[in-house]
């Protein structure tokens, strides 16, 4: 019994080993951060992974497993970014099930977490294949539809309206131009409560207002209250960028880096004289999970002077 105490100190210095060594594994493994994801150009706020870009935007947004396509992912599914805006900060998603001059089908809902930094944007939503008359479509009492718009009769006018059932030149009336739209309390465009089928979402007419093929389709999406990643990219992300590395985060801390490369980050840009500097600014994740983990090792000289001496040589390496 004696003894006691020195075998839970002994099992607790082991279990912190045994993490760390996993921790430092699972780190020592991820990629660096992308530049570009497929076609995609990835920039900061955005990002292509966890510790890249913001990490408001992360979980939400990171590159495919495939690394062919930048992909927003919700409660309701997984939409490919198709453009972004860094100037207005708005990007556009093309959910695979939405319905367009070429192709229309039954829709599940389309969603937004509400704890994402995201909104919905200027898109126009049209309601496809709803139990008429859809001027009575209300939400909380309010109509919904525009039912003096041209947009049903003009995308009624594709022939792909049979995929959703719907004879050809269906009468408009099963149709609702929903704009501006929104999403109800769980954050959802609500289609079965709506009685509709489908939904097209466009984004731009493109000079050709009754000629629904040659309209742009997507939900346009933009971030919101980014106060601290303003105030990144303008003293410190754009110093990164033109030094060759990739705006990030440190995970745990959230606090900003410039990634390097797989194995060096630092707090200001990845110019070797930088480096060179201020070694104290360059860690890698070894030493990064080293540093948070000397508190806890304390009470062992040897776990935290085998950390500190492998933190000294990561770093100048």
């Amino acid at each position: 019994m004696e003894n006691l105490p020195s075998f839970n100190i002994i099992v607790i210095l082991l279990f912190c080993y045994v993490t760390q060594f996993i921790l430092w594994q699972t780190l020592a493994q991820d990629l660096p951060c992308r530049t570009t994801c497929g076609s995609m150009q990835v920039k900061y706020p955005f990002g292509s992974g966890h510790g890249c870009g913001s990490p408001r935007f992360h979980p939400y947004i990171a590159c495919s497993p495939e690394g062919d396509q930048l992909l927003l992912t919700t409660h309701t599914g997984s939409y490919p970014i198709t453009s972004i805006s860094y100037t207005t900060s708005t990007f556009i998603i093309t959910p695979p099930h939405m319905s367009t001059c070429t192709s229309m089908q039954q829709s599940p809902n389309l969603g937004l977490d509400w704890a994402s930094p995201f909104q919905l944007g200027s898109s126009t939503f049209l309601l496809l294949s709803c139990t008429p008359p859809t001027s009575s479509l209300n939400i909380k009492g309010s109509p919904v539809c525009d039912t003096s718009s041209y947009l049903c009769a003009s995308i009624y006018t594709c022939p792909s309206v049979i995929g959703l059932g719907l004879p050809l030149f269906p009468p408009t009336n099963t149709c609702c131009v929903y704009s501006p739209a929104n999403f109800n309390s769980k954050g959802e465009l609500d289609l079965q409560k709506l009685n509709c089928m489908g939904f097209a979402s466009v984004v731009s007419l493109q000079e050709h207002p009754t000629d629904p093929s040659q309209w742009q389709y997507g939900v346009e999406l933009k971030s919101r209250g980014g106060a601290l990643d303003d105030y990144y990219i303008d003293n410190k992300c754009n110093t990164c960028e033109i030094s060759g590395g990739v705006c990030g985060y440190a995970p745990l801390v959230n606090s900003f880096v410039c990634v390097c490369s797989d194995t060096i980050n630092t707090t200001m840009d990845c110019n070797t004289r930088s480096l060179q500097n201020q070694p104290e600014l360059a860690w890698n994740s070894v030493s990064l999970l080293s540093s948070k983990s000397e508190a806890v090792d304390g009470v062992s000289g040897w776990s935290s002077f085998r950390w500190s001496s492998l933190r000294k040589r990561t770093a100048y390496s």
